[in-house]
């Protein structure tokens, strides 16, 4: 994957950061005098609204070590790390956020920990500064993910961290049309361990993820790694129906002891309501993971790359 002799490139997902986009290629560029070695940096707007694109564009202009890769729509920030992904060209890539919550500084302590071996290094918020019930939603998809796939998962580790380049090689790799980085190196394995970081406050403006959206995704992500919860039903309905039998032989009992001269209509109506809740949710399930066949079966890819910009000096 590397060529020029670069060492180190960087990738991150842009969105709604015209005003910070200078102070993270400041930061970065800080950060590497002390590193001294060749890298890159690859920005990729994923069809931000405001005016990143153009500070991006003027960055590329400016800095030669500033690659910048504009994608055809809004495909979100998953695949927006593909896409940059596929642009990287260093033995090492590490991804970080544009919001400066990954903090450059922090890039010293993964890249002096590669130094033990290891091909992944993760970072590891132990002191999150994000807002309480993203922390909650958080901890609690990192259960059910943890229970409904059996993979180890941390919530305190997201994106930032530095991956060797044929990690980034096998994750470019997998075609599942559900992208998620993070859960994507946690399944490939390789020799792998985190350090503490420092999270920082966000510096400017809001994240775009709407708690619906966080919803959605964790739904969408565990239905692509997963398919416990078909398992689950199975074993729902046939407890259910072991259920019913042992009732379906003591209403029969009752009945011969001549204690029922008239089966019951409420008993009978939930009865009824209750199987048919039953039924139609596990055919909902089932329908949902047919709908994920049927995307994946498209073929579509993820994202599209519509510009690429770079200083070739």
């Amino acid at each position: 994957m590397h060529s020029n002799n670069l060492v180190i490139s960087f990738v991150s997902p842009v969105y709604n950061a015209e005003d910070i986009l200078d102070t993270l290629v400041l930061e970065i560029q800080n950060v590497m005098l002390k590193i001294q070695e060749p890298y890159e940096i690859v920005l990729v707007d994923d069809r931000s609204p405001d005016k990143s694109w153009a500070v991006m564009n003027k960055l590329s202009k400016k800095f030669k070590e500033v690659k910048s890769v504009r994608l055809s729509k809004n495909f979100g920030q998953h695949p927006a790390i593909m896409a940059g992904l596929t642009q990287a060209k260093g033995e090492w890539v590490i991804v970080l956020d544009c919001d400066l919550q990954d903090q450059p500084k922090e890039v010293i302590k993964l890249y002096n920990k590669i130094k033990e071996g290891y091909d992944i290094v993760l970072a590891s918020r132990l002191q999150r500064k994000d807002s309480f019930f993203k922390k909650l939603f958080s901890k609690l998809f990192s259960k059910l993910y943890i229970y409904l796939t059996d993979a180890k998962f941390d919530n305190s580790i997201a994106n930032f961290g530095i991956y060797n380049s044929k990690v980034i090689k096998e994750v470019l790799n997998m075609g599942d049309y559900i992208k998620s980085f993070p859960l994507f190196v946690n399944w490939l394995g390789y020799t792998s361990t985190s350090v503490e970081v420092e999270h920082a406050e966000r510096s400017s403006g809001k994240s775009t993820y709407t708690y619906s959206k966080l919803l959605s995704l964790a739904f969408n992500t565990i239905i692509s790694f997963s398919n416990k919860p078909l398992k689950l039903f199975v074993k729902f309905g046939i407890l259910i129906s072991i259920l019913s039998l042992f009732v379906g032989f003591y209403t029969m009992f009752k009945y011969a002891t001549g204690k029922i001269t008239v089966l019951g209509y409420s008993s009978l109506m939930v009865s009824i309501w209750f199987l048919s809740g039953i039924i139609i949710t596990i055919i909902g399930v089932v329908g949902i993971y047919i709908g994920k066949i049927f995307d994946q079966s498209k073929n579509r890819p993820s994202f599209i790359i519509d510009k690429i910009i770079e200083n070739e000096i």
